[in-house]
């Protein structure tokens, strides 16, 4: 009998995976942007099997003025047109009620609680990925390829993929995406991770794409014009309640219109004037007391913290998710540089952090996230800080 003739073998194609690229489907998350759109164009010229998706999503600015929803307009155009020019599948789904529920409600919520919310962080980890994914996966793709700047990695030894900071620090969005579960990460890929914004350009131009000069956006998408207080205000009028201007020590040093105008580490338009100090000293907002309606204000020292308590903790490192006392470099905002600290467990997704010298300005709300040098290791969201020395808790 002749012998059964045996598959030819195929090596890795550029995403990973063990077939053609013309047999590998993947679903791209098209924003309108250059970013995403060059992950498209570039996908589909090697080959891929390209489907492109635009999620129309709830944006508060074009609410305002009547004129629906984000995306609707110039981005979702920007999108298609570059799916056909190219010659692949776009699609465009609405998702502006998951939007609402899921990112801008919470945003307010977060606000009226105190904290400092990043609603970008929490798109991600739900509409963008978590609904995203369960598209892409009812289209079959073998992927969800998106435009963020971060690096996907395979694990040592077949274990599972990495998260590492994208090589062009200026645009590295890892800060951003530290909620991403290790499952997520096993179906999601990052094309851009290792070019800087400048490389995109250029291959943008190459390609002739209609966005090549776009501009990036720098607000948040419901946003306008970076007016977060105005966004919260228009949602929860019931959030802007006159109330006191406390000083740590005690003292009444003046009225605010609602603490949602406030956030911590804050100095400039705190509306209590000079004179309260022998050395007239400018004050910081130091804490915000929902319970109480209460901004209370200090000295610089009084920020100091050096205690981080987190919830609903996310991780993509074994060792940190399980052991007590892991060094970590750590961030809690997203363009710092990254400080030494200790991750001690303290029970089901939740985590004490000991910076090794005190910070100025964590705020409640804000995302730590944790790294073993350029690896994302995982982090959570602050629910309270103290300082070891001056327990003063924010």
């Amino acid at each position: 009998m002749p012998e059964t003739a045996r598959p030819e073998p195929h090596t890795p194609n550029s995403l990973g995976f063990n077939k053609k690229p013309q047999d590998t489907r993947v679903v791209v998350a098209m924003s309108g942007g250059v970013d995403s759109s060059v992950v498209a164009a570039l996908l589909h010229e090697e080959g891929y099997d390209v489907v492109g998706v635009t999620l129309q999503l709830y944006d508060y600015s074009a609410a305002l003025a009547k004129k629906g929803a984000c995306c609707a307009g110039q981005d979702i155009y920007d999108a298609r047109r570059v799916a056909e020019t190219r010659g692949f599948p776009h699609y465009v789904l609405d998702y502006e009620s998951n939007f609402r529920q899921e990112v801008i409600d919470d945003f307010a919520e977060s606000y009226i609680r105190g904290e400092t919310p990043i609603p970008c962080v929490r798109c991600n980890q739900t509409v963008k990925f978590r609904d995203l994914m369960k598209v892409a996966q009812d289209l079959k793709a073998d992927c969800l390829a998106t435009g963020h700047y971060i690096r996907r990695c395979a694990g040592v030894g077949g274990m599972h993929a990495e998260m590492h900071r994208a090589v062009d620090d200026g645009k590295d969005q890892s800060y951003f995406l530290f909620a991403t579960t290790p499952e997520q990460l096993e179906f999601l890929r990052f094309p851009l991770g290792g070019w800087s914004k400048a490389e995109t350009r250029r291959h943008a131009e190459n390609l002739g794409l209609i966005n090549a000069e776009k501009p990036d956006s720098q607000d948040i998408c419901f946003v306008p014009g970076g007016d977060y207080a105005k966004v919260v205000r228009k949602l929860r009028p019931e959030a802007q309640k006159p109330g006191e201007i406390v000083h740590v020590d005690g003292r009444v040093l003046g009225r605010h219109e609602g603490i949602l105008g406030y956030t911590i580490g804050q100095r400039k338009g705190l509306g209590i004037g000079g004179g309260h100090t022998d050395d007239n000293a400018p004050f910081y907002v130091v804490a915000l007391d929902p319970a109480q309606n209460q901004v209370i204000v200090g000295p610089k020292e009084s920020l100091a913290r050096n205690i981080l308590h987190i919830k609903d903790c996310n991780w993509l490192d074994d060792a940190t998710g399980t052991d007590s006392g892991v060094t970590v470099e750590l961030k809690f905002r997203s363009t710092m540089k990254p400080v030494a600290a200790t991750v001690t467990r303290t029970g089901p997704g939740t985590a004490t952090i000991t910076l090794k010298d005190a910070q100025y300005g964590i705020a409640p709300g804000q995302a730590a996230v944790c790294y073993h040098g350029t690896r994302l290791i995982g982090g959570g969201w602050i629910a309270a800080t103290d300082n070891a020395a001056l327990p003063l808790a924010a």
